[in-house]
């Protein structure tokens, strides 16, 4: 058995990909919302972090968060999340899919059971994963353009003009680590 071996970097900025199990697209919906937007509130009461950009879509969500000085825990943080969101949508499971591993591992139905991180390394590495979060909606169809996706903190970067009036228009120049496009 390989073990992934995640970075953590004590106060370190993260870039995080979660996606639903199946890739159902339920997010979006109004309960869905209102169940994470608590599951997200309780875990920071105990477990503080910034978010610095978001965007929720039908089956998967982006996000950056900025963990306090000297906590690197970004993996319980992303449990009680995840568990505190299953508990709530008790309406949304699907027995019929539980398998024996999620059974076994005492899973849901809601989502898969890894997720995306990236360790931000830099404010260029920054800025290319804010504009990926933003532009997001756009790249996968359901929007012409960032400011139609309401479920995203684009609106608040416009509104903090951390954007120019024509950002968007056109897909963001988004460089990887060794120069690939993100």
């Amino acid at each position: 058995m390989s073990w992934y071996r995640r970075n953590k970097t004590p106060g370190g900025t993260y870039f995080f990909t979660l996606v639903t199990y199946r890739r159902r697209q339920i997010l979006t919906d109004d309960s869905c919302r209102q169940w994470l937007r608590e599951a997200i509130e309780l875990t920071r009461r105990t477990r503080p972090f910034v978010i610095d950009a978001w965007v929720l879509l039908p089956d998967h969500l982006h996000c950056l968060w900025t963990l306090p000085e000297g906590n690197a825990d970004y993996t319980t943080r992303w449990r009680v999340i995840k568990t505190e969101f299953s508990k709530r949508a008790t309406s949304y499971h699907k027995p019929e899919w539980l398998t024996h591993s999620k059974k076994k591992r005492r899973e849901s139905t809601l989502w898969q059971r890894r997720f995306w991180e990236h360790t931000i390394r830099d404010e260029h590495d920054y800025a290319n994963h804010v504009d990926y979060i933003h532009y997001n909606p756009v790249k996968h169809g359901w929007v012409k353009h960032p400011r139609y996706w309401p479920f995203s903190t684009y609106h608040r970067y416009s509104r903090d003009a951390l954007y120019p009036t024509n950002w968007g228009y056109t897909e963001p120049s988004i460089e990887g680590e060794f120069g690939e496009h993100v």
